[in-house]
């Protein structure tokens, strides 16, 4: 009988084919061949059989039966007893980190839910993975436009459990950073509300929030603002004067730009400025009361309600050091007009030029007065009128002529005589 051949380790090996050995991080599907309090066993297949523990393992197993498949993740590879260790979390954070790179590719919407706040924004766990959405990445609806950090966490924590369309704005497995933004997730339904609105359009609003700079509206959805400059046409020292949160107020479009638009109050009615200012023309003499004296000049209050200004280097035509040296407050002074400008309501004056003597004036106060030929050189030999004598050197002369006559007419008779 012939001899068997010895089969080395090389044959046996060989004899079961390729043996798959698990490494850790790996993630392995099985089929569920029983749930006990321990853990849920699963079928590996070539891999053997594996247990999955921990404490979400808690949440399958009510859930869980023989015959399913199951997705683990490997944390060791195999227990003194043969099997493979698994972590049903830790191979659902793997899942949702991918899941999570393919949605921000494709700007996928979904919805979350925040469970807890802090100043900087919303903290939130998707499927076993914790994310943060930022306060900055808030809709319109939902941005908290207050600068009062602890007024901004209450606002935060009436979102917690609130359901929020976001789209993931960043993904970064390594860091474990995830980011979201409920902004970006409505920038679509934004640009399509935009196309609705026209410059010059009058909308209501209601206001969101009230800044040092304006006033922040949500229009139909949108947010919008209205400058400080645009909520009135008088002086607006505080918006907060004007409205609160929550009021609605009517306002005009007079500006779309980045899924934003701008408003204005003060153009829902005409400029009483400009009805002030119709009859005034540069050059024009005008009298006005100085209302406040500053380092740059002084402005003057005119019959008109408006204000003006006089620059310091048109008080006087002297350089001076203080506008106080040339003009007082509460007092009222000649002025001319040197400039107006419609769009800016800006009217500049000036106290020198209104000072200058006119032609006219200066001609009948004997003063010269150059003419259209003055600089030319002239041809004409210029004739030229002698002054009248004095009359007192006059008599002086022929009293002094009859002495000196009569002297003479003397002298002759003395030396007649002799």
């Amino acid at each position: 009988m012939p001899k068997a051949k010895e089969m080395t380790m090389e044959d046996l090996m060989a004899s079961y084919g390729d043996i798959n050995v698990p490494k850790e991080g790996d993630v392995l599907e099985g089929i569920v061949i029983n749930v006990t309090k321990n853990g849920v066993w699963l079928d590996l297949g070539t891999y053997g059989t594996g247990l999955v523990v921990g404490p979400e393992v808690t949440d399958v197993e009510n859930g869980a039966k023989v015959g399913d498949t199951m997705s683990a993740s490997v944390i060791y590879q195999e227990t003194d007893e043969g099997y493979v260790l698994l972590s049903l979390r830790k191979a659902t954070r793997e899942r949702v980190w991918e899941k999570m790179t393919r949605m921000m590719n494709e700007g996928e919407v979904f919805k979350v839910k925040p469970f807890d706040a802090n100043k900087g924004g919303l903290l939130i766990e998707y499927e076993t993975v914790r994310g943060f959405l930022p306060v900055s990445q808030l809709s319109t609806e939902h941005y908290p436009r207050v600068s009062d950090k602890d007024e901004i966490l209450l606002r935060l924590n009436e979102l917690i459990g609130k359901a929020l369309d976001v789209v993931v704005l960043d993904v970064d497995k390594v860091e474990s950073k995830l980011i979201f933004s409920e902004k970006a997730a409505m920038k679509d339904k934004t640009e399509e509300l935009l196309g609705k609105f026209t410059i010059g359009d009058k909308v209501k609003g209601k206001v969101t929030g009230v800044v040092d700079f304006g006033i922040f509206l949500n229009v139909q959805g949108v947010e919008g603002l209205v400058h400080i400059s645009e909520i009135s046409w008088d002086r607006v020292d505080n918006p907060s004067d004007f409205v609160k949160v929550g009021d609605e107020a009517e306002v005009k479009i007079i500006g779309i730009e980045n899924e934003k638009i701008s408003l204005s109050m003060k153009r829902l009615t005409d400029d009483p400025w400009v009805k002030k200012v119709k009859d005034i023309k540069v050059g024009d003499k005008i009298k006005g009361e100085v209302s406040r004296i500053t380092p740059f000049g002084a402005f003057v209050k005119l019959p008109e309600g408006i204000e003006a200004l006089v620059h310091i280097s048109e008080l006087s035509e002297k350089h001076i050091a203080s506008s106080e040296e040339v003009v007082e407050g509460g007092k009222k002074y000649d002025f001319k007009v040197i400039s107006l400008d419609i769009d800016n309501h800006k009217l500049a004056l000036s106290l020198k030029e209104a000072k200058v003597k006119t032609g006219k004036k200066a001609e009948a106060e004997g003063a010269e007065v150059p003419t259209k030929n003055a600089g030319k050189k002239k041809s004409e030999k210029k004739t030229v009128v002698p002054r009248p004598k004095d009359k007192k050197k006059e008599v002086k002369k022929d009293t002094m002529s009859n002495a000196a006559k009569a002297t003479s007419d003397a002298a002759k008779t003395k030396k007649a005589e002799k």
